[in-house]
């Protein structure tokens, strides 16, 4: 690869690391809303599919993009990608605690009491995230690239998908575990909002699959990649 390919991907990286850990530091953020979709009238152990956290909606996107990382800059990046947004997830806990604690105005819009409502609880949410993150992003790396060496590059959508339902099932009984020991979340809503949880990832793996195909495809294409390949950075 000539420098000026290098730089490119350099800045391609970076961009991947920036979408990373902007979807874990809001998903952390945005938590306590639940919603609600029906695709179809089931209900297990007490909860409807589905009923789950908007926090789950930009999560399956930082495993989407640590296996695009993984399958074209390496192992090494996209473990130092996860580090990074473990310290994203700590420095942006650090500014919500302090500002929960700063006293607001008698005439500030958003008062101590509303604050405290949606964020108060946000530093348990960021360290049972980053401890159940830590675990299933760790896992899906893992898991990747054995089914990857195992394949010596082919089958994308096995190591994808492989890597991705196990580790989410990880994340999802982690963090859920830790929600309820804290009593943020009932224990009688744990087994449904866990099958719930964990179908809804499945469901979101699937369909991002094609998006990490195209995605690899036009790192390949744009940086003349062979099968297995990868990108060494400066």
């Amino acid at each position: 690869m000539t420098l000026k390919d290098k730089l490119a991907a350099q800045k391609i990286y970076l961009l991947l690391a920036a979408l990373f850990i902007t979807s874990l530091v809001v998903s952390n953020l945005i938590f306590q809303k639940f919603f609600y979709w029906y695709p179809l009238d089931i209900e297990i152990f007490g909860a409807k599919l589905f009923e789950i956290s908007v926090g789950i909606l930009p999560y399956p996107i930082t495993f989407l993009i640590t296996d695009l990382i993984s399958e074209i800059y390496g192992k090494k990046r996209a473990n130092q990608v996860v580090v990074t947004g473990i310290f994203a997830s700590l420095f942006s806990l650090g500014i919500i605690l302090l500002s929960n604690y700063a006293p607001a105005t008698s005439w500030s819009p958003v008062g101590d009491s509303m604050f405290s409502t949606v964020f108060g609880n946000t530093a348990i949410a960021v360290f049972a995230s980053m401890l159940a993150y830590l675990f299933a992003q760790f896992v899906d790396i893992q898991i990747y690239h054995f089914w990857k060496r195992l394949t010596k590059g082919k089958h994308l959508w096995l190591r994808n998908n492989f890597s991705t339902f196990t580790s989410q099932f990880v994340d999802t009984l982690t963090i859920l575990l830790l929600l309820c020991s804290f009593n943020i979340i009932a224990w009688d809503r744990f087994y449904g909002l866990l099958v719930a949880g964990f179908l809804f990832k499945v469901l979101i793996a699937i369909i991002d699959t094609p998006f990490l195909y195209l995605g690899v495809y036009l790192f390949r294409k744009r940086f003349n990649l062979k099968v297995n390949e990868e990108i060494e950075l400066i």
